[in-house]
């Protein structure tokens, strides 16, 4: 899934000349990392769908990992951060506080929970979740980031989840982008409760807010 990029991805992927391989190039008027990876789910003509993050945080070898436990009947196989102190002590202490708000929000509604809602290390089954998107897609965060929330949060109550530990690395290239904006979307995926937080923290941070929204 290409959101527009600007660094020749098109051409090199059209190069390759593989007929498994295709780059989708997405609607200028709906960029967004969720929107992508969600349209990039519709669009997979596999059975199984991944996500993985491009600077090497999450490494490639776990992959096979995750291949093998959906070939085992896996519905939903997470990748499960070890150390999460690569994220820095603030990012740390937040992932693990909203994990356990995500969680008890998954619990009221009797969803299946996950050790890592924050993780974007994920593999799916396209034909269970591809329904679940299709069905659910306007209440669906598409300016976020966690995927993996809404996939749980409107995905069947009986799925079987696997979880797939590996170790987080150092991002080798480029730099975070976590900001504000980004703390916000992922509160609202937390029904009125999560909306609520979300904006006592936009109130808290009011100058960094205004600014992302007008980036």
């Amino acid at each position: 899934m290409d959101d527009n990029s600007t660094d020749a991805s098109k051409s090199l992927i059209e190069g390759l000349g593989d007929p498994k391989t295709r780059i989708v190039v997405r609607d200028p008027a709906d960029s967004g990392l969720a929107a992508s990876v969600l349209q990039g789910i519709l669009e997979a003509e596999t059975d199984y769908f991944m996500t993985i993050d491009c600077d090497f945080q999450h490494p490639v070898e776990a992959l096979g990992r995750m291949y093998e436990e959906m070939e085992k009947g896996a519905d939903l196989c997470i990748g499960v951060r070890e150390d999460r102190f690569a994220l820095g002590f603030v990012r740390w202490a937040g992932s693990c506080a909203f994990n356990s708000f995500a969680n008890l929000y998954l619990l009221y509604h009797r969803k299946k929970m996950s050790r890592d809602v924050m993780s974007g290390l994920i593999a799916g089954r396209t034909d269970v979740f591809a329904p679940v998107i299709r069905d659910n897609k306007a209440g669906m965060e598409m300016k976020g980031w966690k995927v993996l929330l809404d996939l749980l949060k409107f995905g069947p109550k009986d799925i079987k989840i696997a979880n797939c530990r590996y170790k987080f690395g150092k991002r080798a290239a480029g730099e975070s982008h976590m900001r504000p904006i980004v703390v916000v979307t992922t509160f609202n995926q937390c029904g009125m409760v999560g909306r609520f937080l979300g904006r006592i923290y936009a109130k808290a941070r009011p100058d960094k807010e205004k600014a992302e929204k007008k980036e």
